[in-house]
């Protein structure tokens, strides 16, 4: 019998809403060891000043995340004008101070600019790397690098509150997109400057926070409550067409062997053999293709 603290082979999605102060991986490890997890990643760096939804991914659940991480993203964000600071956010030092002497009107007509296909400089102290260093070691440092404009797309801007010098943004966006450079953005086109002051990722692909759970909440559960609070793998591939075959059809996935079905849709898919999850594939003209598969779990037995 493995003992209390055993690790052990668990598949699930969990919609983790993070506290404000821990880092993505921090928070990662405590749903880990709650869960006894084995095996388990996020889908998408959250700051240690921002809050709301991590999806954690469990055991097989993590070979399917990066259809959450390429994800659209949607998060509201507390702006606070007239004040720069050398992070681009409320832990960074001030950098300057300018007033405030736009309006609400000002700043939606201004905001259409910022939606659309834009390009963003990402901020200085990002994950991103240059000749193998990420640029925030580089600003530890205070060393200047240049950092390249990239493409990325934000799909929609609203002004939710206006209480200058702070205001309130929701924002619907796709990956890539760092809200503190949109910040910073925002401030320089209304002349004052800005930073970002709070931050909260309030839905990712198909998830919304208001399903996720804090980790203060999973850790008063027993462990058969905190299992029931975990959604099923293919929960992330939710949005993919789907496809069921029977055995004959997914053993010969499941060997590398394409499997023909008249009238399937082009492109990805998720599959299932007698009505269980077993992966996603690549179809192709009518010819499927398994790219990436479920390992099911084994099963032990007994002889009597």
């Amino acid at each position: 019998m493995a003992s209390a603290g055993a690790r052990r082979r668990l598949d699930g999605v969990l919609l983790l809403d993070k506290t404000r102060g821990l880092s993505s991986n921090a928070a990662l490890q405590r749903a880990k060891r709650l869960y006894r997890a084995e095996k388990a990643g996020h889908t998408g760096t959250l700051d240690p000043l921002a809050t709301g939804l991590l999806p954690i991914c469990f055991g097989e659940a993590t070979k399917f995340a990066q259809l959450l991480l390429d994800a659209d993203k949607t998060y509201v964000a507390t702006l606070r004008l007239g004040l720069t600071t050398t992070t681009g956010d409320a832990e960074g030092e001030v950098l300057a101070t300018r007033p405030v002497v736009s309006s609400a009107d000002q700043l939606k007509a201004m905001l259409p600019r910022f939606v659309g296909r834009i390009a963003q400089v990402p901020p200085r102290h990002s994950a991103l790397k240059r000749d193998g260093r990420k640029y925030y070691e580089y600003a530890r440092e205070g060393v200047e690098i240049v950092r390249t404009a990239r493409e990325v797309e934000v799909r929609d801007i609203v002004l939710t509150s206006w209480r200058a010098p702070e205001v309130e943004l929701r924002v619907h966006c796709g990956k890539g997109t760092y809200i503190r450079a949109l910040a910073e953005d925002i401030g320089e086109a209304l002349g004052c400057g800005a930073h970002l002051a709070a931050l909260s990722r309030t839905g990712a692909g198909e998830f919304a926070l208001a399903h996720a759970v804090t980790l203060d909440a999973l850790a008063e559960l027993s462990e058969a409550e905190r299992d029931a609070a975990l959604l099923p793998v293919d929960a992330l591939v939710a949005r993919l067409d789907r496809l069921d075959f029977d055995d004959a059809e997914a053993s010969r996935l499941v060997q590398g062997r394409p499997v023909t079905r008249v009238g399937a849709p082009d492109g990805l898919v998720r599959v299932y053999a007698a009505g269980a999850f077993a992966g996603v594939a690549d179809v192709r003209e009518g010819v499927v293709q398994a790219r990436r598969l479920f390992a099911q779990p084994q099963r032990c037995t007994t002889d009597g």
